[in-house]
Formats: C-alpha cells, sequence, structure tokens
C-alpha cells in the first residue's frame, strides 16, 4: 500500500510518499514545494495542485492523507492555508483517492507519542521510523511524511478494531460469555 502524505502550506507545501508491503515501511519520494511569496496566489495554488497531480500520477498511491487548517490568529493566513489544501484536495478527488484528514496533534501524537512535539522531534522521529540515515529531509518533507504515516496507523487501528469487533460477534464468542444460556440436551 502506497499512502501520500501532504503538509499544504501557500509558500511551501510538503509532500511525502510511504509504501508498506509486507510488513516493512519504505519512504518511497519527499519534497518541499517552495513557492515565491511574491506571485500571485492563483499562480501558487496551481503549482501545488500540479505537483500532487505530478506525484500522483508517477508513484500511483492507493491513499492520500492530508493535515487540516490550524486556527492561528491571523485568518488569512488561514484563508490561504484552506485553499492550499483545497488545491491538494481536488488532486485527490481528481485521481479517485481516499482522502483522510488528520490535526497536527493527531499527527504529532501518531509518530513522537507527543502531541506538543516539536518539528525537529517529527523529523527525528520519522527518520528513525523509516531507518533513514544519511538523508537531509526538510522539516516540511518529514511533516508530510509523518500524515502519511499518521494514516497507515490510523488504518492499522481500524482494521485491529473491525477483526476484534468481528471476532467478538461469533457464536463461539456469545457461547464463551453466556454459558448459562446454553441448553445441554441428555
Amino acid at each position: 500500500m502506497k499512502i501520500i502524505g501532504i503538509d499544504p502550506g501557500t509558500t511551501t507545501t510538503g509532500i511525502g510518499i510511504i509504501e508498506f508491503l509486507y510488513g516493512n515501511c519504505s519512504l518511497i519520494f519527499y519534497d518541499a514545494l517552495h513557492l515565491n511569496s511574491r506571485d500571485s496566489l492563483h499562480s501558487r495554488l496551481k503549482k501545488i495542485y500540479d505537483e500532487c497531480m505530478n506525484c500522483i500520477k508517477k508513484y500511483k498511491p492507493d491513499e492520500f492523507a492530508i493535515e487540516t487548517a490550524f486556527y492561528g490568529k491571523n485568518i488569512q493566513s488561514t484563508l490561504k492555508l484552506g485553499q492550499a489544501r483545497g488545491v491538494a484536495i481536488i488532486a485527490a478527488l481528481n485521481s479517485n483517492l481516499n482522502i483522510a484528514e488528520y490535526s497536527p496533534r493527531e499527527i504529532k501524537k501518531s509518530v513522537t507519542g507527543r502531541g506538543a512535539a516539536s518539528k525537529e522531534q517529527v523529523q527525528y522521529m520519522v527518520k528513525s521510523i523509516l531507518s533513514v540515515k544519511r538523508t537531509k529531509i526538510t522539516t516540511d518533507s518529514s511533516d508530510a511524511i509523518a500524515v502519511a504515516l499518521c494514516h497507515y496507523y490510523s488504518l492499522q487501528n481500524n482494521l485491529k478494531r473491525h477483526a476484534t469487533a468481528k471476532k467478538e460477534n461469533t457464536w463461539e464468542s456469545f457461547i464463551e460469555k453466556n454459558p448459562e444460556k446454553i441448553l445441554l440436551r441428555n
């Protein structure tokens, strides 16, 4: 399974693609799309969309995960971030990918165990989880990779819960839990 993770922004957008195959996780691609703040917002949004589409076409991920917008004091920044998220999500929709969204706290907690972890702690753990030794990964790229890892962990937890729920809904589990309701014939 390949997962593309996006850390959206109108000046820097992080992109990370990971693959889980036979229980092993590997880093397929990562980049930080640096956008010129002097360019119009429209042209920057188009670049984000185009880069997302290029990565999706080239690496053919199965799932798409993106960080949700955080609400800062500057409403204009929040609106622009929402637009960057929107064009990335449209790229995923146009590619028929399942879309998942995670808050910054969820992402940090899934990778570091702490929802208030710093960008550097996230970067360190991403490199550790993926056994990346020398490669320089920017914090924007490591944040995007962390989004993809968070989605993978979420999918795994959902599968475990589903398997447990299925197991609990069998006749065998009913009998184990309710032995007094079993009538034995002589």
